[in-house]
């Protein structure tokens, strides 16, 4: 969309990109979900990575397409088996917006995993920037928000994460090896489509989100159908 030259996404080559889900107070509380006691993880193929001003399609078939801000966070050494959060913010090259963008149905009602409602076509628009790790002293203290159409629906903090940036990042390194380039995208504040009364606004075709992360940047994408 827009007049002027397309921004691609800030970082190419990506290796994998690793979803924390639930993980801010916020957005438990308004899914009505129990606080996890480890963080939920599922995984994005890199192929859902758009640029920050890129349409996001609706899927075929959708009733259910949902927003999320994200801070993600952009591994810079190879990582395994870390322990302490001072060796996993020492692994931590930057930090972008994401746009987790989730289909509820095909995530809940479809059986299976969350995957099925993450990995649509264009699911992940992901910058403007790249922001190095020097340039953001506390991960712990930035302001996310997400607009539809103008209307503010998200207003939250990343001080509200359940498990923090050098949790995850430490606690994933135990499971797989974290490499130069990775991408983990740590979960979304209160403000979803999901946890609002019936009827649900979910996107439709034409619709506009736009979002920032305070010192990251700012995105904007329409919607149209796939």
């Amino acid at each position: 969309g827009g007049d002027g030259p397309r921004t691609g996404a800030p970082l190419a080559g990506i290796g994998k990109i690793v979803c924390i889900g639930l993980n801010y107070h916020d957005h438990a509380r308004e899914t009505g979900a129990p606080v996890p006691e480890e963080p939920i993880v599922f995984m994005k193929a890199p192929d859902t990575v758009v640029g920050p001003q890129d349409t996001v399609l609706i899927p075929r078939g959708s009733r259910k397409t949902d927003w999320e801000v994200e801070l993600a966070v952009v591994i810079g050494r190879t990582s395994r088996c870390l322990e302490s959060h001072e060796e996993a913010l020492a692994a931590v090259a930057g930090y972008a917006v994401a746009n987790d963008v989730s289909e509820r149905a095909f995530q809940i009602e479809r059986g299976g995993q969350w995957d099925k409602g993450k990995n649509c076509e264009t699911f992940n628009p992901l910058g403007p920037w790249l922001v190095t790790a020097d340039e953001v002293p506390d991960p712990q203290a930035l302001g996310l928000r997400l607009w539809v159409n103008g209307e503010l629906r998200q207003d939250g903090t990343s001080a509200e994460q359940i498990f923090p940036v050098a949790e995850v990042v430490r606690y994933l390194s135990w499971f797989m090896t974290l490499y130069p380039g990775d991408v983990i995208n740590t979960g979304t504040p209160a403000g979803v489509a999901m946890g609002m009364a019936e009827p649900k606004p979910y996107l439709r075709a034409g619709d506009v989100m736009e979002l920032e992360i305070e010192g990251l940047g700012r995105q904007r994408q329409v919607l149209e159908p796939a």
